[in-house]
């Protein structure tokens, strides 16, 4: 397994895996009564492809197997550009699914490099793919010279598991669409 930078060809993997990782119930309520499904995994399809957004190739990571398939994508952006990578997040959703989301709370702050979506395609995992991605990801982050943070929801014990095997512990609590989830960072093993 490779971990290397993402390519346009990728956003359909980096829109499955941000619908996954954000879950079903956030993805309905983006697509409301009018939109599908389908919609919203164009409109992060569509985001991916740019280079202007928190969802953009650029900002991520994948995991390539032996014969080149992507398998997994590590989003990652440096928590100082955010309010800069989620206009045209905002602009899109507004435009194309009618919702206004300007309410919603900062997940991360300037002093982080925020890993905003881990996922790894169902038939890979357990084989330690999620876990590289985090160690690549955390060596992304020391680079800009910040610390790798994220958000975990509090009843995912399986992600908790996880980050903290790979280095990160909590350090607070901050919200996610309305929801309280617990804030983890990059500490070391």
């Amino acid at each position: 397994m490779k971990i290397v930078e993402a390519r346009k060809e990728d956003a359909p993997l980096i829109a499955r895996s941000i619908m996954d990782a954000v879950g079903e119930e956030i993805c309905l309520g983006l697509a409301g009564r009018n939109h599908t499904l389908e919609d919203v995994k164009g409109l992060f399809t569509r985001l991916a492809e740019r280079e202007d957004t928190q969802y953009s190739y650029l900002n991520t990571l994948v995991a390539v197997d032996d014969d080149g398939k992507t398998v997994g994508v590590c989003v990652g952006y440096d928590g100082a550009k955010l309010d800069e990578l989620r206009k045209p997040f905002f602009e899109a959703v507004r435009r194309e699914l009618g919702k206004d989301m300007g309410d919603v709370e900062d997940e991360t702050d300037s002093s982080e490099f925020y890993l905003d979506t881990l996922a790894v395609l169902p038939a890979y995992r357990g084989r330690g793919i999620a876990s590289q991605l985090l160690e690549a990801s955390v060596h992304r982050a020391a680079s800009t010279g910040k610390p790798a943070g994220l958000l975990v929801d509090k009843d995912n014990l399986k992600a908790r598991r996880l980050y903290e095997k790979v280095g990160f512990t909590q350090v607070g609590e901050r919200p996610f669409c309305y929801v309280m989830m617990d804030h983890l960072q990059y500490r070391g093993k």
